[in-house]
């Protein structure tokens, strides 16, 4: 049993397809609606996949100043976006931050973490390309400042007045949801008061599309009909679809949080993580590095796995990759037994898309609303289940629930499990 405070989560915020706040967030993946769109921009001509989940109608303009604003990515804009909306969630104005306010916490005590697997990679690309056609001058010089993994901590440290740990987190697919870990440990034991976690990613351009195509990770041949591909768990399924995003998550410690009025809306019980030390890309087949990432989030939770109280829902990762489905559902079996098969397992990537390093922080909202209202969302797309003795939730189901487990899997072996617990559960 793990001790020190406890760390609740407070605010929550979301720019992604599926909806531009969690609002919308929360109505498509529990109504079942798929973000997956066509990709018909000239740029996407000639590529074998022309699929994914994209942004739209997202409005940047005011949210940072106009000057600024032309040296961000739009990845980086979804990220303050997110962010300024898990603030306000939590009751801190974003607005007056910007404009000098002072923050509800120490600001020493006032950390940011940034979960993505590639950073602002737009403005690589881009840079290489004024590389190739004007030479060493046509480089911005705002690519050293602004097109880093953790250009979008400083951003927020700056534009908040956060003056604790700002930095990214990167871990492939489980970036976000380890960032969410780090969070959890760094307020537990005592270096921060409230660590402003956000997950985000934009890796839908030609040059990562391609790249992942050539891997044959991709959902091919549903230019036609692209709701219908991503299917987790189906034995239709060919791999995943790749989305855009931003999510955030305010964290406190308990107290803080209760001393300044806030209502905590979960609370972060346990977090886990390992490395499969396998292959760059493929999971170890009996999901070994997921299965010790998801005991050691049950062992910092202080629960039994063999206890039916443990774990009421999984908001499984899910992508759609043959390999990648069944090594997930093996380290559930690993841990928990003859009861994993019992337990209801739901894939949001069916709806949303797999967001890469911002999944985590999707996912854990999904996760913490799940827990709010008691509502588990399906899986989309499962016409034909390949693992059928498992319970896959197909039509979103009340249920009550305790406590919900949340893991990111990614490429490299990297894996990381988050327990969220209903804030008015005993422990």
């Amino acid at each position: 049993m793990t001790t020190g405070r406890r760390v609740v989560v407070t605010g929550l915020g979301a720019v992604t397809p599926s909806g531009l706040d969690v609002a919308a967030l929360w109505e498509a993946a529990s109504t079942g609606r798929s973000a997956v769109v066509a990709l018909d921009a000239p740029e996407f001509a000639g590529l074998a996949v022309r699929i994914g989940g994209r942004i739209v109608g997202f409005d940047g303009t005011g949210i940072v100043d106009p000057p600024l604003a032309r040296r961000l990515s739009p990845s980086q804009l979804w990220a303050v976006g997110a962010a300024d909306q898990a603030l306000a969630h939590a009751g801190v104005d974003a607005v007056r931050l910007r404009d000098g306010a002072a923050l509800p916490w120490d600001p020493a005590r006032t950390a940011i973490l940034v979960g993505t697997g590639s950073g602002p990679i737009d403005q690589m690309q881009a840079a290489t390309r004024a590389l190739d056609a004007r030479g060493p001058r046509g480089v911005p010089v705002s690519l050293v400042v602004h097109g880093a993994p953790d250009a979008a901590a400083a951003l927020l440290s700056e534009r908040y007045g956060a003056r604790g740990t700002a930095h990214g987190v990167t871990a492939t697919c489980a970036s976000s949801a380890i960032a969410i870990g780090e969070a959890l440990r760094r307020i537990r034991h005592g270096y921060a008061d409230a660590v402003l976690v956000v997950g985000v990613e934009d890796c839908l351009n030609p040059v990562n599309l391609a790249s992942n195509a050539n891997l044959r990770a991709l959902a091919s041949g549903y230019e036609e009909d692209p709701t219908a591909a991503s299917r987790p768990f189906d034995r239709g399924r060919r791999g995943f679809v790749m989305a855009q995003g931003a999510a955030a998550l305010l964290l406190e410690a308990e107290d803080v949080a209760r001393e300044r009025g806030a209502a905590p809306l979960a609370t972060v019980a346990g977090f886990g993580e390992a490395s499969d030390a396998h292959h760059p890309t493929a999971p170890h087949p009996a999901g070994r590095g997921a299965a010790q990432a998801v005991a050691a989030a049950l062992a910092d939770a202080g629960r039994d796995p063999d206890d039916p109280a443990s774990v009421d829902h999984i908001n499984a990762h899910g992508t759609g990759t043959p390999a990648g489905d069944a090594a997930e559902l093996a380290a559930y079996a690993a841990v928990f037994g003859e009861r994993a098969r019992r337990i209801p397992i739901t894939a949001t990537k069916s709806s949303t898309g797999h967001l890469l390093g911002a999944s985590g922080a999707v996912e854990a909202v999904l996760a913490i609303r799940t827990l709010q209202t008691g509502l588990i969302p399906p899986t989309i797309n499962l016409d034909d289940p390949e693992f059928d003795d498992w319970d896959v939730v197909r039509e979103a189901r009340p249920a009550v629930l305790r406590r919900v487990l949340s893991p990111s899997f990614g490429f490299g072996g990297h894996n990381g499990a988050l327990i969220f617990e209903h804030p008015l559960e005993a422990r």
